[in-house]
């Protein structure tokens, strides 16, 4: 996932109607905190008659340990399965199928994992758990929260998980506020995890679609788990093949009744309502939810990297390549000049490694640069490149060292700098007219640490100077930082 601080807001936002006078984020954001624990942050803006509602944790895949890599992606599917009242024709039926299939599908999972089972045995178990699945599909009520949300006017309804944090968002008409709050609430309470392995081979389908038979989705995965030896940052959110087969119901309840709370929660409005009146409706909804435990920190650290670390992948796909740098994270002020650098090297037609790649050596069709996996860790600066054809990744690299020494020798004029900075305000801008991106970003920083971080950011990237951006460059744009991934075609061996 794209590192999210790439895109910041400015002081300044438009957060009031056309020919209205700007007013700052600290005047307009509205923070609470309820005495569960959770955070709320309110943005009244009322130029529409609708709300972003978005709902996110502070947990994430990072949070995993090495026996439940790819729980949270899970749980993100399994959320969207409904309650106890929500999801279901007779609940009190369905919870003692629920029970069963849980037992018979356990069972599977044990026995399938011992060289010594009998196999007829474990087949008779999987056509009882198909059996029981079939006659659960009859009390199941599919997508009921899409089909509510859809009738009364939501649009956008989604949820993302990623190495930080995970995000269940909404846009929807203002008056429908409170039926999102009590659709949520009892999502938060009484959620029931149904179809639940069904879903697990839904996950499983995923993963290889998303990474096995994507060249892309490969170079990436391989990329992380080369660039870091210690760190979970390492290892992909949805979970290795293994990590997915071997999920179990109740491994998912203990994860999300634990960390799933308010005390790792922060809710954040944008749109047309009264703050009063909604904060207190929030607090009527939400309020009475236990407060659980705070999700603890990821005390691994990644040891520094002493020389350059190689991957090739054979596959059948046009050639790719990644370069990525360990680079440190926010609040770090060398963080502020890698988003300067990633501006410089590949935003836009004008940039250093589109002009140099693509128009003048002809040497690659695309090239991306961008921050991943996570912005809560150190994380890495990522070079994405397709070469051409009829052009070696290894000229590719040669052509990209070149540009990157550039940097390390050749301080960026004023004008450079001050074009790339603008250029970073004006992307923002840009994204962050609707309701929807403020309340994303909002939510991605308070989840990190905290909005207010947004407030200075203008005013650091300014203090940044050409000096600051050799410096970097030359600290950590070097050989021994570096991971190299090269995907070739199978006749390239």
């Amino acid at each position: 996932m794209q590192s999210i601080h790439i895109i910041i807001l400015s002081i300044l936002l438009l957060l009031v109607p056309g020919g209205v006078f700007s007013q700052t984020l600290v005047d307009k954001v509205q923070e609470h905190h309820l005495d569960n624990g959770a955070t709320v942050l309110l943005v009244e803006r009322h130029d529409s008659p609708t709300v972003a509602a978005y709902i996110s944790f502070k947990v994430g895949g990072a949070n995993e340990s090495s026996q439940e890599r790819g729980v949270a992606h899970l749980l993100e599917h399994m959320l969207f399965k409904g309650t106890k009242t929500l999801g279901t024709k007779d609940y009190k039926a369905e919870k003692k199928l629920l029970q069963k299939i849980k037992t018979v599908g356990q069972q599977i999972d044990v026995k399938k994992n011992h060289s010594d089972t009998d196999l007829q045995q474990l087949q008779q178990l999987r056509d009882q758990l198909v059996a029981l699945q079939t006659e659960h599909r009859d009390l199941v009520v599919k997508d009921e929260f899409s089909k509510i949300y859809a009738e009364n006017g939501g649009v956008g309804y989604n949820a993302y998980t990623g190495k930080d944090s995970t995000t269940y968002l909404i846009n929807l008409p203002a008056n429908k506020l409170e039926l999102w709050a009590a659709i949520e609430s009892d999502r938060l309470q009484n959620a029931v995890f149904r179809e639940f392995y069904t879903e697990r081979d839904v996950v499983h389908e995923e993963r290889k679609r998303s990474y096995e038979s994507s060249p892309h989705g490969m170079m990436y995965e391989t990329l992380l788990a080369t660039a870091y030896r210690v760190h979970p940052y390492g290892d992909p959110v949805i979970g290795w093949n293994s990590d997915i087969e071997n999920l179990d119901p109740d491994q998912i309840r203990e994860f999300f009744d634990k960390y799933y709370t308010p005390v790792n929660m922060v809710i954040t409005l944008v749109g047309d309502f009264d703050s009063e009146t909604t904060l207190q409706m929030v607090d009527r909804y939400f309020g009475k939810l236990n407060p659980g435990v705070p999700v603890p920190t990821v005390v691994d650290k990644e040891p520094e990297q002493n020389g350059e670390r190689r991957a090739y992948i054979n596959f059948a796909a046009e050639q790719q390549l990644m370069i990525a740098y360990h680079k440190p994270t926010m609040p770090h002020r060398d963080d502020y000049v890698f988003d300067i650098l990633i501006q410089i090297l590949s935003e836009g037609r004008t940039s250093r490694l589109y002009q140099s790649l693509v128009v003048d050596k002809k040497l690659v069709t695309d090239v991306n640069v961008f921050g991943a996996p996570g912005s809560r860790y150190d994380n890495l600066m990522v070079l994405s490149l397709t070469p051409r054809y009829s052009c070696s990744c290894t000229d590719v690299e040669d052509a990209v060292y070149e540009e990157l020494e550039r940097l390390k020798t050749e301080p960026l004029s004023i004008a450079e700098l001050t074009k790339v900075r603008k250029q970073i305000m004006t992307s923002i801008l840009r994204g962050l007219k609707g309701n929807s991106g403020l309340a994303r970003m909002l939510t991605s920083y308070e989840t990190l640490g905290d909005w207010h971080y947004l407030v200075d950011y203008e005013k650091n990237l300014d203090l940044i100077t050409a000096e600051d951006v050799m410096v970097v460059a030359q600290r950590y744009l070097h050989s021994d930082n570096r991971t190299v991934v090269t995907l070739l075609r199978g006749e390239q061996k």
